[in-house]
């Protein structure tokens, strides 16, 4: 096996259809810290790790999840503590999101950003 080079993903990048809307959306209603904007993209930092989540601005119909067998799977999943306040805070904010589910021990649910980005939660 080769060596590897790489010593941590930095960023990933989401595709969003309103960069104010979702700019908005990542700050109010998931915490995140906004640290560098632009015309067509939004950098935030998640948490207190070096992990970056940039928005990028396009007009084209694109996610940031694939299909598997014709249903949208996540590619993004973040972890928290607080899962099940965090479930009840989405639904307050009136954010589409699925049942808390449990595989094998561990908390998960899936929910949506303002451009239909499906996106995963556990613990």
């Amino acid at each position: 096996m080769s060596p590897s080079f790489i010593e941590q993903v930095h960023y990933i990048r989401i595709p969003v259809k309103e960069l104010a809307v979702s700019t908005n959306w990542y700050a109010e209603t998931l915490g995140f810290k906004k640290v560098d904007q632009k015309e067509d993209r939004a950098v935030f930092k998640v948490g207190e790790g070096p992990f970056l989540l940039v928005l990028i601005q396009t007009l084209d119909e694109t996610f940031s999840h694939f299909k598997k067998d014709g249903e949208d799977e996540f590619a993004i999943g973040f972890s928290s503590t607080e899962i099940r306040k965090f479930h009840a805070h989405l639904i307050e904010q009136n954010v589409k999101v699925e049942p808390i589910q449990e595989d094998d021990g561990h908390l998960y649910f899936h929910f949506y950003d303002p451009s239909g980005n499906k996106l995963q939660v556990h613990w």
